[in-house]
């Protein structure tokens, strides 16, 4: 294994994250704050509890939608960075030097993917600790939050990474991402329990696999899910695998690099 090599783009990408703190950090932080003034003091003073499902017991609203928040600008978050991450140095022509180099396609996912996990567990921190400034948050099971945490940033970064490698344009850089991933998220329980839909669309909102990921999360802080839990971790452990063989066939056929 080349460390230096993955050091070295690991580097480079979280210089270009020091250089861009405003548009990295500071914006998905503000944006958050925005949702807990309006979605937890606008709609959480008429809601007073809410996720008490099967008797498990409700949350206030204020608290209940911390986990949600998390988890869309995780995803987000996760795909911008690794899919920008990848898609520069194709712009540029600069990742030739990266193949022509003496280091693995498993060294090159290492490094972009792992600098772009870095990034998004950075703001989920950061938004777990403002989320506090707002409410009484209690994690009722820390090892599995980190767990859903961790494998969340990595498995949605590789999907950035397969974005980055298919796209040949800014506009296809943010298709998925726009069109595909954040409407999902929000129908995916971010801000709501599905026991609050209708029985034909809570049938339909199990389809959804970000609902998984954002129960099992929630659950993490609660122990209050729409679906099992361990159902949950499966989910996101087949994504993270499926996402690994789709990069590992676009660096054995060349997908989008021989161009």
């Amino acid at each position: 294994m080349n460390w230096q090599a993955i050091s070295v783009i690991y580097k480079s990408e979280m210089l270009r994250t020091r250089n861009t703190l405003l548009q990295s950090i500071a914006s998905p932080v503000i944006s958050t704050c925005l949702y807990f003034v309006v979605f937890g003091s606008a709609i959480g003073s008429r809601i007073q509890t809410v996720g008490d499902i099967d008797g498990q017991g409700g949350v206030s609203y204020g608290v209940f939608i911390v986990p949600g928040l998390m988890m869309l600008s995780l995803l987000t978050q996760s795909i911008s960075n690794a899919s920008f991450g990848i898609y520069f140095p194709k712009f540029t022509g600069t990742i030739y030097e990266i193949l022509s180099a003496p280091i693995s396609f498993l060294e090159v996912i290492i490094g972009f993917v792992g600098a772009a996990a870095t990034k998004s567990l950075i703001i989920g921190t950061i938004i777990l600790i403002t989320a506090s400034f707002f409410v009484d948050l209690k994690i009722a099971h820390p090892l599995w939050m980190l767990s859903f945490f961790i494998l969340t940033c990595v498995t949605f970064s590789l999907f950035g990474f397969i974005i980055g490698m298919w796209a040949d344009n800014f506009e296809k850089l943010q298709l998925i991402p726009l069109l595909v991933i954040t409407p999902l998220v929000f129908l995916g329980g971010s801000f709501y329990t599905i026991d609050m839909l209708p029985p034909l669309w809570q049938k339909i909102s199990l389809l959804n696999p970000v609902l998984y990921l954002i129960s099992g999360f929630r659950w993490s802080f609660f122990e209050i899910s729409d679906v099992n839990h361990a159902t949950s971790l499966l989910m996101v452990l087949a994504f993270l695998f499926i996402c690994l063989g789709i990069v590992w066939w676009m660096f054995r056929s060349g997908y989008k690099l021989r161009q």
